[in-house]
């Protein structure tokens, strides 16, 4: 299993930056590794809405499918899996002092034979963290 962990602080209120993410069709903008993503199913985004997101790592393409797991007025869960592995985006939005900060989690866990490579693949995840931070920060701020 592989976790990472990153904060950014943008001027832009938790709620708008809640109903930003909510949508996991906006990782395009925010997230460096993700090809494509497009919503899976129709109507309101609530829990248990699905997305179809397409990945780049390592010089592959994998896809996932992610479903809304939990949806709070100051936190964002996301689970996506496939055969290979699980992946969870867990992403707490708090205000204070005119910012907001998004502490965001992810966790992938991987299945069968993936789970050899696991070791190896953690400098890798922490790159794309470190990635993810500026370019999550700018889709923020522009909103």
């Amino acid at each position: 299993m592989v976790h990472v962990h990153r904060t950014i602080t943008v001027p832009t209120p938790a709620q708008t930056v809640v109903d930003y993410l909510r949508d996991f069709a906006h990782a395009e903008a925010w997230d460096p590794g993700t090809v494509s993503c497009t919503r899976a199913d129709t109507g309101p985004i609530v829990v248990g809405a699905q997305w179809r997101n397409v990945s780049e790592f390592r010089g592959k393409k994998t896809e996932l499918t992610y479903r809304l797991d939990r949806l709070e007025p100051g936190r964002i869960v996301f689970v996506g899996d496939n055969k290979t592995a699980t992946s969870t985006d867990d992403l707490t939005v708090t205000e204070e002092g005119g910012t907001t900060t998004i502490s965001y989690h992810a966790t992938i866990e991987f299945h069968g034979l993936a789970k050899l490579a696991d070791p190896f693949l953690k400098r890798q995840f922490e790159k794309m963290g470190d990635e993810l931070v500026p370019e999550m920060k700018k889709a923020l701020e522009a909103l």
